[in-house]
C-alpha cells in the first residue's frame, strides 16, 4: 500500500478565496518555525465551559516532559477565527451526502443567516476539490452558493467497496487534506477545519495491507501532516454523520489505539493517519456520537470565541523528523487544556 507524496501538493480548483479576510486586534503569531512553537490552547473547566482570565503564570508548557519557558503570551476572548467546513463527497454515501448538505444549510440559515464567524465552503468529490468562494459571515449568500453545487453520483458504494477502490479514497483522501493545510497556511490567523464524513478507511474498516517499503512512506506523511497543521494554525475536527447508528460498535473508538506519537518509521501504521487521529492530536474534536449536525459545529466553533496563545522555544533535535511530545497543564483546580499532542522537531 503506497500512500501520497507528503511534498507533491496538487492545485485546488478554484483555490482564490476573496472573501472577508481574516484579522484579530492582537494580531496573533503564525504556528511558528521549526524552533520557534506557536500553541492555541483550549481551557475549560468540568462542564465544558471555556476558562476566561488566566495569565501566563497559570500554564505549565511541557516539551518531551522537560519545562519549557512560555517566551510569548495572549488571550484571546472574541471570536478572531476562520471556520473551514470541508464537505466529504467521497467517503460517503450519496444518501448520507444528502444528509450533511441538509443539516449544513440549517447551520447557514440559522439566525437569518447572519453568521458568528466567517466561514469558508470546501466540497471534496471524486472529480475534485472544490472551494466555493472566500471566507464570509453571510450564511444566506454562502447557501445560495452551496445551492449551486450539485452532489454527484459516486463510481461505486463507496462504503462497501465498488469501482472507486479503498485504495484510490485513501490515496486521494489524505491529499486533498495535505493540500488544504498547504494552502490554509498562506492565509493569515488560526483556522478551525471541520471535516464532514466518516473519514478515509485504514484502520480495521479494511483490509488494506502494509508492508515494510511503505513504512517511510507513511511516516513521511504523518509529519507532513503534523507539522502542517500547526504551522498553517489549523486545528482540525471530524464530525462523522453516522452518528448514534454506530455508537455500538468499535468502529467509533478503535482511533483511539492510534494517538500515541509515532517516532520512527518502523512504527508508522496507515491508522496513524487515520482522520479522528490526526483531528485529536491536531487538538480538534472527533464527534462521532450524534446526527445532529448543525449542534456539532456549534460544539466545534465554541473553541474561537476564547484561547490562549503560547509560544516557546523548540530544542534543536538530534536528528531530523525527531517526534516531541507536547503538554500543557494549568495551575488551577478542575481546568483542563487541550492542544497539539506533539510535532516534528529539525537539528
Amino acid at each position: 500500500m503506497r500512500v501520497p507524496d507528503p511534498i507533491a501538493f496538487f492545485r485546488l480548483a478554484g483555490a482564490n478565496r476573496s472573501g472577508t479576510q481574516l484579522q484579530s486586534k492582537t494580531a496573533p503569531p503564525p504556528g511558528g518555525t521549526d524552533q520557534q512553537i506557536t500553541l492555541d490552547v483550549q481551557v475549560t473547566d468540568k462542564s465544558g465551559a471555556a476558562v476566561r482570565g488566566l495569565q501566563k503564570d497559570d500554564f505549565i508548557l511541557l516539551d518531551d516532559k522537560q519545562p519549557k519557558d512560555i517566551v510569548s503570551f495572549h488571550a484571546v476572548d472574541s471570536p478572531a477565527v476562520g471556520l473551514v467546513l470541508v464537505m466529504d463527497e467521497v467517503n460517503v454515501t450519496y444518501q448520507m451526502a444528502a444528509f450533511e448538505r441538509a443539516e449544513l444549510k440549517k447551520f447557514l440559515l440559522w439566525n437569518g443567516g447572519k453568521l458568528a464567524l466567517p466561514v469558508s465552503f470546501v466540497i471534496f468529490t471524486e472529480a475534485g476539490t472544490k472551494m466555493l468562494g472566500g471566507f464570509s459571515s453571510d450564511g444566506k449568500a454562502l447557501s445560495a452558493l452551496y445551492d449551486k453545487h450539485t452532489t454527484e453520483q459516486r463510481s461505486g458504494n463507496v462504503i462497501t467497496g465498488g469501482n472507486y477502490s479503498v485504495q484510490q479514497r485513501l490515496d486521494k483522501s489524505i491529499k486533498t487534506l495535505i493540500s488544504l493545510i498547504a494552502f490554509e497556511g498562506t492565509l493569515p490567523g488560526r483556522k478551525l477545519m471541520l471535516w464532514f464524513g466518516p473519514g478515509w478507511p485504514i484502520i480495521s474498516r479494511t483490509s488494506i495491507q502494509v508492508y515494510r517499503q511503505d513504512e517511510q512512506q507513511i511516516f513521511d506523511t504523518i509529519v507532513a501532516a503534523t507539522n502542517g497543521l500547526r504551522k498553517a494554525r489549523v486545528t482540525l475536527y471530524t464530525i462523522d454523520p453516522f452518528g448514534p447508528e454506530s455508537s455500538g460498535g468499535n468502529r467509533i473508538s478503535d482511533y483511539k489505539g492510534y494517538l500515541k506519537g509515532v517516532t520512527a518509521p518502523s512504527e508508522a501504521l496507515l491508522g496513524n493517519l487515520d482522520l479522528e487521529v490526526l483531528a485529536v492530536n491536531s487538538g480538534g474534536l472527533a464527534l462521532n456520537s450524534t446526527n445532529d449536525l448543525t449542534a456539532a459545529i456549534a460544539e466545534c466553533a465554541t473553541d474561537a470565541h476564547s484561547f490562549y496563545v503560547l509560544s516557546f522555544e523548540g530544542a534543536r533535535a538530534a536528528h531530523a523528523n525527531e517526534y516531541r511530545a507536547l503538554e500543557v497543564k494549568v495551575d488551577k483546580p478542575a481546568a483542563t487544556a487541550r492542544t497539539r499532542t506533539g510535532y516534528y522537531a529539525e537539528p
